[in-house]
């Protein structure tokens, strides 16, 4: 039988509401990228985001432009060459893998010459909300590393109720593009007050490169202003950290390509996700190894995750299994 390529749209309702500096949502939007062939079945999930010019259909469109392509046996490599990075090619990049994986009897992470995946400890992710709100979700939480999601405006109130409600937690603040230049300095005092390992993306991309000449008393990360390899050589002296998201590298090729080049260059990594299920977070997994900071906690927003999704025991998460991938 000739490859098959079939696309769906799935949505997975999130468990209350995740709320950033840019809006909030209430469930996760998914495109499902699966490959039939010989009997065996690859699968890759992508989040289309609008942050990055995309839309549920322009994803699915240019998922569905390389039918003829795909069905008639494109690789991996070639797939680099003809889309760009982003959430489309990162489904289809999974999915060869994974198809790969399946018909080969070889697990990826042995085909990509990686260590074998063992459980890791992940972020939880606070939402923005009111500091007694957040306080209440640490609490609850009970994680021992926290992403606090902040917003400008009151920043240093939660960050002191967050530490209050969770002493012994390392905490990891994320400004996703939400602070200016003027109140730069207050920020970055609160966080080293509060003991902060870690601070994503504090202005907009396109506009971060006073961070150089800034003084800065916690590393810094970049999330927005990160999509693969080609952006590394402009945030040195900016980041001390990247935070690699498949969805933004377009794959786990590339992803794994960029996790090297990054560490050459001297910078720390964080393995991010988008709000998906734990398909999307299963190829991510396979860097977790490699990096200083996980972040996967995709699957704990969800009302509920999909079959055979990843186990979570508290804090550590652990491989996937072969009916979800790899």
């Amino acid at each position: 039988m000739p490859r098959q390529l079939h696309i769906a749209v799935e949505r997975f309702p999130i468990a209350g509401r995740f709320v950033i500096s840019r809006g909030a949502k209430t469930e996760a939007v998914v495109v499902v990228a699966t490959l039939v062939e010989g009997g065996f079945r690859g699968r890759g999930e992508c989040v289309p985001y609008a942050r990055y010019g995309e839309s549920l259909e322009s994803v699915v469109a240019q998922i569905e432009s390389l039918r003829q392509t795909i069905e008639a046996g494109l690789g991996r490599e070639d797939l680099q060459t003809i889309l760009p990075p982003g959430a489309a090619r990162n489904a289809l990049d999974c999915a060869l893998w994974d198809l790969e994986a399946k018909a080969s009897g070889v697990p990826v992470f042995r085909q990509a010459g990686l260590a074998p995946p063992a459980p890791v400890t992940t972020a939880y992710t606070l939402s923005l909300d009111t500091p007694e709100a957040m306080a209440a979700a640490a609490k609850a939480a009970a994680r021992p590393l926290l992403k606090l999601k902040l917003g400008g405006d009151g920043d240093a109130e939660r960050l002191a109720a967050v530490r209050a409600a969770a002493p012994h937690a390392q905490l990891i603040v994320d400004a996703n593009e939400a602070w200016s230049p003027a109140h730069l300095a207050g920020h970055f005092a609160a966080c080293a007050a509060q003991g902060v390992a870690l601070i994503e993306q504090p202005l907009p991309a396109g506009a971060d490169t006073i961070l150089a000449e800034i003084a800065h008393p916690v590393p810094l990360c970049a999330d927005e202003s990160l999509h693969d390899r080609g952006d590394l050589a402009a945030l040195r002296g900016c980041y001390e950290a990247i935070n690699i998201k498949l969805d933004k590298a377009g794959g786990l090729t590339e992803a794994l390509a960029l996790a090297a080049d990054a560490e050459r260059l001297g910078f720390q990594c964080m393995i991010g996700c988008m709000v998906a299920s734990s398909l999307a977070m299963a190829p991510a997994l396979l860097l977790a190894g490699r990096a200083d900071y996980v972040d996967l906690d995709g699957p704990l927003l969800l009302a509920q995750d999909r079959p055979d999704g990843l186990h979570y025991d508290g804090a550590r998460v652990y491989p996937p299994t072969p009916a979800l991938w790899g």
